[in-house]
């Protein structure tokens, strides 16, 4: 069963599990299960994708339960008036707060702007060889995407090289395998955990949050990071 995190009579937001595409697609064959599918049949009324994150990536998906505010919240999305932030496990000690302004480019070869900030939570050094290092070295981050470029945050970290664990497209193939035999571990670590949004029928500000998912959540033991405060509890609300 999905795990619902906000609901009210226009809106329905899960704490999507990593793995779990959002809706059928012709590119993914060996899917059965999808977001869309399962939460209309758990809660037994029609849903309305208002946004994608992908299939590796945890956390929070927001469905409208009528067209009318479907489409409007998709707006709020494609003109970037939706603050959003991931958590995410990286390769290395990132600095202490970074900004990255790096175009990407689309499927077609256009470019288009891509902006995303990220602050840093936690560090740690793991007493793991990997290469020619003695030690492995990781970072929590809190991640700001301003642009919602398609897999942004994961170009952008690769991109400073600071790739995000179990990212096997743009990640390090090496750490990945790592994580893979040594903690029986292939979950990319990026989680969607807030939203804020102006309520496209009652014109208020809406704030809703996941906690991550316990795959995260070993990895962050292995680390020997306690989870603050607003990332242990899922603040419900219903209105």
């Amino acid at each position: 069963m999905l795990e619902i995190v906000y609901s009210d009579s226009q809106l329905v937001a899960i704490n999507k599990p990593h793995g779990l595409l959002v809706h059928r697609t012709g590119i993914a064959d060996d899917a059965e299960e999808f977001a869309l599918q399962l939460l209309r049949d758990q809660i037994g009324q029609k849903v309305y994708p208002c946004h994608r994150i992908d299939r590796k990536t945890g956390g929070l998906l927001l469905f409208a339960l009528d067209k009318p505010t479907e489409i409007l919240m998709q707006q709020q999305f494609a003109e970037n008036r939706v603050h959003k932030k991931y958590l995410a496990i990286v390769r290395g000690y990132t600095d202490d707060s970074v900004e990255i302004n790096y175009p990407l480019r689309k499927e077609n070869g256009t470019l288009q702007d891509a902006f995303t900030t990220f602050v840093t939570l936690n560090r740690a050094e793991l007493e793991v060889p990997l290469g020619k290092h003695t030690t492995s070295r990781y970072s929590l981050i809190e991640v700001t995407p301003t642009t919602g470029r398609m897999h942004q945050i994961r170009k952008h970290m690769a991109h400073i090289f600071h790739p995000i664990i179990g990212d096997r497209t743009h990640g390090c193939n090496k750490q990945n395998k790592l994580f893979s035999q040594k903690w029986d571990m292939s979950t990319m670590l990026l989680h969607a955990a807030h939203l804020t949004f102006n309520h496209p029928v009652r014109n208020i500000d809406v704030t809703i949050s996941a906690c991550v998912q316990d795959e995260f959540k070993r990895v962050m033991t292995l680390m020997g990071w306690e989870l603050p405060v607003q990332m242990e509890v899922n603040n419900f609300n219903k209105i």
